[in-house]
């Protein structure tokens, strides 16, 4: 059998070694949206916890900005915060209205007891409501999902909000686990959001 010249058998790990730095550098680089650092919900002062980009293979699906009244570096940490949060998100290509309030409750149902999950569910299928009502986000849309202590979850699609809010804390917490509980919508999303990448 003839021997494979050596430079054939560098290109692929000089190709994966190249991937590699891509992938890094993609994971690394700023959110396209620029979230600022500070705004105000309910009349409370919240700081921007952490922010990312949510991944789906190579394309960027949406940049997400975690807002909490004090800093929260575990999961633990931030479910236990009784303040106001918000989730601030960036459309960063075509997502179908439909499709997204899927994936949503696909996440909280893979991160949530199916007790809880079946005790909140007209809380969810609102949820799915709001986001199927709009065929679709385009790049630069925006949404978001906020939580006020005794009120709910309000739910906003262009900085307009949708209906009246849902829910309690438990199911906010439900919420949250989509993108840091233990199978979170992206691994490295969820350090971005605890800001454990720095």
């Amino acid at each position: 059998m003839p021997r494979v010249p050596p430079v054939r058998r560098v290109i692929p790990s000089s190709l994966a070694a190249l991937a590699l730095v891509a992938s890094t550098l993609a994971v690394a680089a700023p959110t396209q949206t620029n979230f600022p650092s500070e705004i105000q919900v309910a009349g409370t002062r919240l700081q921007l916890n952490g922010a990312g980009t949510r991944y789906k293979a190579v394309f960027k699906v949406y940049d997400l900005g975690l807002y909490t009244a004090a800093k929260a570096s575990s999961p633990d940490t931030l479910l236990k915060q009784a303040g106001p949060m918000r989730l601030q998100f960036t459309a960063l290509r075509e997502l179908p209205g439909t499709d997204l309030g899927l994936l949503f409750i696909k996440g909280l149902q893979e991160n949530s007891p199916k007790d809880k999950v079946q005790k909140h569910a007209v809380s969810s299928n609102r949820l799915i409501e709001i986001f199927s009502g709009k065929s679709k986000l385009v790049p630069g849309d925006t949404f978001a999902m906020e939580y006020v202590p005794g009120k709910g979850t309000q739910f906003f699609i262009q900085d307009q909000p949708q209906g009246a809010p849902v829910g309690d804390a438990e199911f906010f917490g439900m919420i949250l686990k989509i993108w840091v509980g233990d199978a979170p919508a992206d691994h490295l999303l969820k350090k971005a959001l605890l800001a454990l990448d720095q």
